[in-house]
């Protein structure tokens, strides 16, 4: 089966959709001088927009992974999430603290997603 890799850097690239599966790179706030609920709304934003470029939604994920820098973040974090997801479509979630790459990003967030 094929395997359709999109904004494909040196490094990574963003999504890969194989077999009806959507899968995202680790994603990350744009402007770090956000605090917590800035940087998650971006990269919830982020997350939106590469599900749409890949044809589904986020009431389609099939688990989402959430690395936060301090687990003292962690309330901030869940208020966005839970405005952000839809009623009866929450995903099985994991949440870990861990040091992200760079020491602004407070929160970074995998998804993989089924296609409609």
């Amino acid at each position: 089966m094929k395997v359709e890799r999109f904004h494909v850097g040196p490094r990574l690239s963003e999504m890969a959709i194989h077999h009806g599966t959507v899968y995202l790179a680790g994603q990350v706030a744009e402007d770090t001088s956000q605090d917590m609920a800035g940087q998650t709304q971006q990269v919830l934003a982020s997350i939106d927009r590469l599900l749409a470029e890949a044809g589904t939604d986020k009431t389609r994920i099939l688990m989402a992974q959430v690395i936060i820098s301090d687990m003292r973040h962690f309330g901030e974090l869940n208020r966005v999430w839970e405005s952000w997801v839809t009623a009866g479509h929450t995903p099985p979630r994991a949440t870990i603290e861990a040091k992200l790459a760079t020491p602004k990003h407070l929160v970074e967030i995998i998804v993989t997603a089924a296609q409609k």
